[in-house]
């Protein structure tokens, strides 16, 4: 498992917690600053997982730590006729809401606030599930994968976004100098909140990816796994089913 890196090492709050008011706080400039991070590249990523999505036809999708809503609303190209985002901060959700309402998609969309770890839906729910950036913020893990699993339907697609670590020089070492040293300096230059980008950037560098997340997704019950790393692996989309 993990190594259960928490944004606030003075806080005695539970991880849970501490993600939960990161995110509130930094909600008001995360998607300028994820581009500037990310140099745009993180775009094309989400758009490979939509292509999977779409081409599943699901009825009824979640996204789960949707956070200003992304994903699920660029979702509304499929012919799902439920979506739904669903995240602990509301600050993110709040951002989310806006969007949406820009985008006039209100009655497409609805956006919760709720527990990856105790999802607020019935059992075999949701033809796919979609995270984008968000399982590594688990206080559990298992359990929030665990969960995503239960109010899937048979037969339903998961799809996992999430950022991985380069194996090949010279991008290992590249992507080190920039994960210990620019990304948390970016952060600190962008954000009002330091500790939130060192978080994110020592949780991205601990997190298990391909066939160590592979083995995590069978422990929790998903079959057909498999991992599609990204951009010389600065990142892997992960598929799997129930």
């Amino acid at each position: 498992m993990p190594r259960n890196v928490r944004p606030y090492s003075d806080s005695k709050d539970s991880k849970k917690q501490q993600v939960e008011s990161m995110f509130d706080t930094i909600s008001d400039n995360y998607d300028r600053l994820n581009r500037v991070i990310s140099l745009g590249i993180d775009q094309s990523w989400r758009k490979k997982v939509i292509k999977r999505v779409i081409d599943h036809q699901p009825e009824t999708v979640l996204d789960v730590a949707t956070g200003t809503g992304d994903l699920v609303i660029a979702l509304a190209a499929s012919t799902a006729t439920e979506l739904v985002g669903l995240d602990l901060s509301k600050g993110m959700l709040n951002a989310g809401e806006q969007k949406i309402r820009d985008k006039q998609l209100q009655d497409r969309i609805s956006m919760r606030q709720g527990d990856a770890e105790a999802i607020p839906y019935e059992d075999d729910h949701f033809d796919a599930i979609t995270v984008a950036f968000g399982v590594r913020n688990f206080e559990n893990l298992e359990k929030g994968l665990k969960e995503m699993r239960r109010v899937l339907k048979p037969g339903g697609l998961v799809v996992i976004l999430e950022t991985a670590v380069p194996t090949k020089f010279p991008f290992k070492q590249f992507y080190k100098l920039y994960s210990s040293n620019l990304l948390p300096l970016i952060g600190r230059l962008f954000s009002k909140d330091r500790a939130a980008y060192q978080y994110l950037s020592e949780s991205a560098s601990v997190f298990p990816y391909g066939e160590a997340f592979n083995n995590i997704l069978r422990n929790s019950g998903f079959i057909q796994v498999e991992d599609m790393p990204q951009t010389f692996g600065v990142a892997s989309i992960y598929k799997a089913t129930k």
